[in-house]
């Protein structure tokens, strides 16, 4: 029955496929063996129909395209079937294991080699070309230390020996103090660089405004050092300070103060090294205002620097050559202040400024709390340089700070400023004191263009100004006669009993410059209404006083009278002011009435002296760091 035959078949395959563990191998190997095999080994009894070996390859083919069994189901048909001959042992198992182990160890062996003589070799290339601090301890060890590369901070360590020099002690001529062939140390600022290929030629920059060129080129036969050297120039930023050896060698460069030489670089190092970004560029500060204006319809302006911005960054503004000269002309003004008040039997002195009360009537005060009472801000030093006179000082001077709490916006005034105060003796008449005060402005106005002309000649680069004329004896004008000159340029002086405006004063400097050919004169017998409750009146006519001003180019820098020092006359006038006799006063009336000798003074601001001799066009210029109104930093 072929019926019957082909289920005998079917049922034989089936067994056949759930117990023999080799079967399955082979089918999972090669389905067509399956077939072979079953039809090898079945019973020969009963020969396979053509149907049930058709069946056969169906279910062997079917077998082919089955996946291979999940690990759970390998688990559960190898858990009912018995052990094949051709399973592995547990120490086959284990060697195999091992040998597969042993492979993998070896492949991350060599993949940990590799990456070891990867990061050698980075970290070779990475020391050749790293450019560690310096540190120099001894001049004499210099040769161990690179060449190039940041100097670590300096904090004392010790002292190497290297001996710095000033750029204007060198020279392209054999007469020069460090001349061609001279090895020296240099310390100063980056004022510019410029680095293209295996050259660098940069400036540096000594004391604003000495300058040097200094160049590198690539040492062919040290190509590796050359190579770090170029690199480490690269990184240098302007407006740095730097330490530099060179060689001194003879060039033209036109660019610098030093026009005939050159340094040849060996060592340079970053002592402090500057932001990239700055808020400006130092050589934009130093431009003229008349170059800033001509730029500006060409392709390429100079910026115009707000006053604001330079006061933010007051330290780097002074950096440029006229503003660093500036404060040197300051310097010097006090300089000469002291040699001729020195000369004509000065004594300096040095008082409070903070008082009981105010030094000043009609001047702005700061107060601050002192120790539960109201102090005030010295507004001059002007009680206490009179008490020196009372204490047989016959003749003292000051230099110090001035404090005034007025709320003004203009270009001539400052909420702190340096006086120049000074205070004498007198036998008879100011006057004595007006020549002691001409003679030392003639002192500090000659010795200026003579002893500061280098300074000058870089102030007046950039802001343009002539010097100032002046006479050989003090040109003093009296207040009747401004009074008329006023009135013939046009101004409504009524009865002559007010204060000058600021175009006033201007005009007539104007006209007392072209009348007497000076830019620095006197004027006295101003109103005793708008003087000071110190001032001495006039004996003739106490509507005036013994009191002067003193002008440069037709605007105030002084102050100044004989001062009152009767006490029942200064406390007369005390009180005809309105003004309270506090402690402050009370002590200085006092010290009248213990005798003093008659005596005049002024009181002279620096700042303003400064900004009117260099011809300025804002007394901020003149100041280190201003205060007004607005600015109380930095």
């Amino acid at each position: 029955n072929n019926k019957a035959s082909e289920f005998m078949v079917s049922t034989q395959l089936m067994l056949a496929f759930i117990s023999s563990a080799g079967i399955r191998r082979a089918v999972c190997n090669n389905g067509s063996s399956f077939a072979s095999a079953f039809l090898t080994n079945a019973p020969s009894t009963a020969a396979p129909s053509s149907s049930a070996a058709a069946a056969a390859a169906a279910i062997a083919r079917s077998l082919t395209r089955r996946p291979p069994t999940s690990a759970g189901t390998a688990r559960f048909m190898s858990t009912d079937a018995p052990a094949s001959a051709e399973e592995k042992t547990e120490e086959e198992k284990a060697t195999i294991k091992a040998a597969r182990e042993a492979r993998k160890a070896e492949k991350e062996r060599k993949k940990a080699e590799k990456a070891a003589k990867r990061a050698a070799q980075q970290a070779a290339e990475e020391a050749a070309n790293r450019i560690d601090e310096v540190t120099y301890l001894s001049a004499s060890e210099q040769e161990s230390y690179a060449p190039m590369g940041d100097m670590s901070t300096v904090m004392s360590r010790s002292r190497s020996g290297r001996e710095f020099v000033s750029v204007v002690d060198i020279g392209g001529s054999e007469d020069a103090k460090l001349g061609p062939g001279s090895r020296v140390w240099l310390r100063g600022r980056l004022n510019s660089i410029r680095v293209k290929g295996g050259s660098c030629f940069l400036v540096l920059r000594q004391n604003s405004f000495d300058t040097i060129q200094a160049c590198f080129f690539k040492d062919k036969e040290n190509p590796e050092q050359s190579a770090k050297m170029i690199k480490y120039l690269k990184s240098l930023t302007t407006e740095s300070v730097i330490d530099l050896e060179g060689v001194v060698s003879t060039a033209e460069v036109r660019s610098c103060s030093i026009q005939d030489a050159e340094l040849v670089i060996s060592r340079i190092h970053s002592v402090s090294k500057a932001d990239a970004q700055l808020p400006f560029l130092v050589e934009d500060a130093a431009r003229s205002e008349k170059e800033v204006e001509d730029s500006q319809d060409t392709d390429r302006p100079f910026p115009r620097l707000g006053q604001e911005l330079r006061l933010d960054h007051r330290w780097l503004d002074l950096r440029a050559p006229a503003n660093n000269a500036i404060m040197r002309i300051q310097s010097a003004v006090c300089q000469l202040f002291r040699e001729s008040l020195y000369s004509q039997g000065f004594v300096e002195i040095h008082t409070p400024k903070l008082i009981a009360g105010e030094s000043e009537s009609g001047a702005g005060v700061f107060t601050t709390d002192y120790f539960g009472t109201t102090a005030c801000l010295a507004q001059s030093p002007q009680l206490y340089k009179q008490m020196a006179i009372s204490s047989d000082l016959d003749r003292v001077f000051e230099i110090g700070p001035v404090f005034r709490a007025e709320n003004s916006h203009t270009r001539r005034h400052l909420c702190e400023f340096t006086g120049l105060d000074l205070e004498m003796a007198i036998d008879e008449h100011y006057m004595e004191t007006l020549d002691v005060v001409h003679k030392m402005f003639k002192h500090i106005f000659e010795n200026l263009e003579t002893r500061w002309a280098r300074e000058l000649k870089a102030i007046r680069t950039q802001y343009e100004s002539q010097p100032v004329l002046f006479t050989d004896e003090p040109c003093v004008l009296h207040w009747p006669e401004a009074m008329d000159i006023l009135r013939s340029e046009g101004f409504d002086m009524g009865e002559g009993l007010g204060d000058l405006t600021g175009a006033q004063e201007i005009a007539l400097g104007a006209v007392v410059k072209e009348k007497y050919g000076t830019d620095f004169f006197m004027l006295d017998k101003y109103p005793s209404a708008i003087r000071p409750f110190y001032t001495m009146p006039d004996p003739v006519d106490d509507r005036f006083s013994n009191s002067y001003d003193m002008f440069i180019r037709g605007q105030e820098i002084c102050s100044g009278a004989q001062r009152c020092h009767d006490p029942e006359l200064v406390t007369k006038i005390i009180e005809s002011k309105g003004i309270e006799i506090g402690d402050g006063l009370k002590t200085y009336v006092e010290s009248f009435r213990h005798g003093v000798s008659p005596h005049a003074g002024a009181g002279i601001g620096l700042e303003r002296v400064v900004f009117l001799y260099l011809g300025l066009d804002n007394v901020r210029k003149a100041s280190m760091f201003p205060r007004d109104p607005n600015r109380c930093t930095p």
